[in-house]
């Protein structure tokens, strides 16, 4: 082994680079000094500073996503590493490789409540997979390849990894390590036949397909799987581009404002085969999803997620690739009349429930006629990244995904998550159209991240809905306590200007004939770019308008 003396700043970045890592992302602080000289003109490694760390880890989080390798973020002790948490959730419930570095107090101090002292393995021990604190030099080869290598594992997720400032100045002879290379669960035979016959056997089966899928870029194979067994599919909250939305066997995505009739079939399945999803609360409509007559075969990466939410009949722990190729391999195609007829019945009831309808309004941007723009203008290998918001309507419902790769969303719902996202997707994807959508709320929270954009020369374009509220928010007060509203009502500056403030090209959209052009000017400014669109504050979600122009239509 090659042995060389490095500081523990030296040393940390000597990991980073065996383990691949070309991008990290950071506010800088002073307790981790020592790594930030270490990447002073590192030759592969580019540090990114943003705005702020939660900037920052939305940034890294999406970079993983995008790049399908494991995401740095850094961040100082104490109000850094609270600023850095939100990305670390996001990536726990998004199962995103993610390595957070973060300095800490130097360790004669610990415990006297010094500058900025919090205990991160305590703090983050339920947010990530682990949590560690290097103590001495000589053992960060070890714990950090480690925390690489627990990252991107079985069920990836974020690894936190704190670092006193006085450790970093310490030097010791470096030992290099192998990086740890993964091994995916692969399905037992037995297994894989099993399931077979029972989705063979079967009368209304349906596919839920989630992240395990979109991780493993296995699309295509449940495109092979899904016509081959005769199922239809549909995709977990946040979860699009699981499967092509253009495809005959797709029936829709779960989540918010999904399709009634949709979800009235799910319940009356009697089995439901779920590929690497957890049934999360919103996939399954607050744990209602599935009837008591449905059966359940649960494929997941890890074995902590089978049974965690519904019991399974048969419940298999293996990657979901591998799975569905062994399973294509032993598959017998299935000529069924009825199943054949759901498949259909299901794919229209989509495309009719997910059609945009081409509805311009004069005074205001109609979300509807926005959508339909949309469809018809992006690029179908454009990425798509999103905020949490009442917008989201709109996109979930009229948007069409059709290949891999292309939305990166926060199942966790974090505000603020779109800007920052698009910019580690575009500089993971550089030659990709990246659009990212947000309200104004969650805009507003990170829009600092234009600076960033601007400074790194990433062209990403920001679609701002604005409707001078909390609308998510607005809408449930107004069901639950109509009459009184407070604390949702905002006022905005024009964003338009302040992206020009910042050395981004920025238009205001006030009606729909004008988004298509301004959609072009943004595209060809080279520039990062937002487009703010403003919209009726009365219309709270995309059921709502679908409603009043029906109304509208009656009339007329």
């Amino acid at each position: 082994m090659k042995m060389v003396n490095l500081s523990g700043g030296q040393a940390i970045v000597k990991v980073m680079e065996k383990e691949g890592i070309r991008k990290a992302f950071c506010v800088p602080g002073e307790s981790y000094l020592g790594v930030i000289d270490a990447l002073y003109e590192h030759p592969s490694i580019q540090l990114i500073s943003t705005r702020h760390e939660g900037g920052a880890s939305f940034m890294a989080e999406a970079y993983a996503k995008a790049s399908g390798g494991t995401g740095v973020c850094m961040a100082t002790r104490g109000p850094g590493a609270a600023n850095l948490s939100i990305g670390l959730h996001t990536a726990m419930q998004d199962s995103t490789p993610l390595v957070a570095l973060i300095g800490q107090v130097e360790r004669p101090f610990k415990g006297k409540e010094a500058f900025q002292e919090v205990d991160f393995t305590a703090f983050f021990s339920h947010l990530c997979k682990w949590a560690v604190e290097i103590e001495s030099v000589e053992r960060i080869p070890e714990l950090l390849h480690r925390a690489f290598y627990i990252a991107r594992s079985g069920r990836p997720g974020p690894v936190v990894v704190s670092l006193p400032h006085d450790m970093l100045a310490d030097t010791a002879e470096y030992i290099e390590q192998h990086v740890q290379q993964e091994s995916v669960p692969v399905p037992s035979d037995a297994a894989v036949r099993t399931a077979l016959e029972k989705i063979r056997t079967a009368e209304r089966p349906i596919i839920i397909a989630g992240g395990g899928v979109t991780r493993t870029k296995s699309a295509d194979l449940l495109v092979r799987f899904a016509e081959t067994m005769n199922v239809p599919v549909v995709t977990a909250f946040r979860r699009f581009d699981a499967f092509p939305n253009s495809h005959s066997h797709y029936a829709g995505s779960l989540g918010f404002g999904s399709d009634k009739g949709l979800l009235d079939y799910i319940k009356q399945a009697d089995l439901v085969i779920a590929l690497g999803t957890r049934f999360s609360q919103v996939t399954t409509q607050d744990y209602t999803l599935l009837g008591e007559q449905t059966k359940l075969i649960q494929v997941d990466i890890s074995p902590d997620s089978i049974g965690k939410v519904y019991s399974p009949i048969l419940g298999i722990t293996a990657d979901v690739k591998q799975f569905l190729q062994k399973a294509i391999e032993g598959a017998v195609p299935v000529k069924d009349e009825e199943r054949e007829r759901a498949v259909v019945n299901l794919h229209a009831a989509y495309l009719s429930f997910s059609s945009a309808p081409k509805d311009y309004a004069d005074q205001y941007v109609d979300m509807d006629g926005m959508l339909y723009d949309i469809v018809q203008a992006f690029p179908q290998d454009a990425i798509l990244t999103s905020d949490a918001g009442n917008f989201f309507g709109w996109l979930s419902r009229y948007y069409r995904f059709d290949h891999q790769n292309t939305y990166i969303g926060p199942t966790s719902g974090a505000m603020g998550y779109g800007l920052p996202a698009a910019i580690g997707a575009k500089i993971a994807q550089p030659d990709k159209m990246v659009v990212s959508f947000s309200g104004d709320g969650g805009f507003m929270m990170t829009m600092q991240e234009l600076e960033t954009a601007a400074r790194f020369n990433v062209p990403v374009i920001a679609i701002v809905v604005n409707n001078n509220m909390y609308g998510t928010i607005r809408a449930h007060q107004e069901k639950h306590f109509p009459g009184r509203v407070v604390a949702t009502e905002l006022s905005n500056a024009n964003f338009a200007e302040l992206a020009k403030l910042f050395g981004c090209y920025g238009e205001q959209v006030t009606k729909n004939e004008d988004f298509l052009p301004a959609l072009e000017k943004a595209k060809a400014s080279g520039r990062p770019a937002v487009i703010e669109v403003l919209t009726n504050p009365a219309i709270l979600s995309a059921s709502q308008s679908k409603v009043i122009h029906s109304n509208a239509e009656r009339i007329n």
